[in-house]
């Protein structure tokens, strides 16, 4: 089954996104920050981890974010980004194991908390999480404690040069609209 896979660029210059047009992960995302956790969840992850030059990748929902360090380049990169998606998705092997995403997304935390911590989630869910997956990126609620928001930067927001600004401006603004509980909200 013949794939269609879209490059698109991010506000990050590390990271590119890549569209594809079937649906990847059933909810969320999942970031990839070293091969040990890329191996234990995602076979394209980990085959995009062997690319020279990939250093994070994340899957969303219909698409790819992957990062690359000092010494990728992306004209290098990109063709064997390209042909690695095109090769996996074709073959129709899984692209995450959804049982081990579901059981560290439980470890994690991932649902739980106080009515507060349930508040900020259906925020980022329902307003933040969409806006910031259309440039290759997601974001997610660590903890809530002592009024100040921790929040996980993940694809293209982790380094991006204009993640403070998101964070603090739209961020932070929105959650203290919504939540007097908030106080802050910073990145870990």
């Amino acid at each position: 089954m013949s794939v269609n896979i879209q490059l698109e660029w991010t506000p990050n210059p590390s990271t590119l996104k890549y569209v594809v047009d079937r649906r990847l992960l059933a909810s969320g995302a999942v970031n990839f920050t070293n091969r040990e956790e890329a191996e234990k969840k995602s076979p394209l992850a980990l085959k995009l981890m062997d690319v020279k030059g990939v250093t994070a990748v994340m899957v969303g929902l219909n698409f790819i974010t992957v990062t690359k360090g000092d010494d990728g380049e992306w004209d290098e990169l990109n063709d064997a980004v390209m042909a690695t998606l095109d090769s996996h998705l074709e073959s129709n092997e899984p692209v995450v194991d959804e049982q081990a995403v579901a059981a560290a997304r439980a470890a994690t935390g991932g649902g739980g908390g106080g009515s507060v911590e349930q508040r900020i989630r259906d925020i980022l869910d329902a307003e933040i999480r969409p806006a910031v997956a259309q440039d290759g990126g997601d974001i997610t609620l660590d903890r809530f404690e002592n009024g100040i928001v921790y929040l996980h930067m993940q694809g293209s927001c982790s380094g991006c040069p204009s993640s403070t600004a998101t964070l603090k401006m739209g961020i932070e603004g929105r959650l203290r609209e919504e939540i007097p509980e908030v106080s802050e909200v910073v990145s870990v």
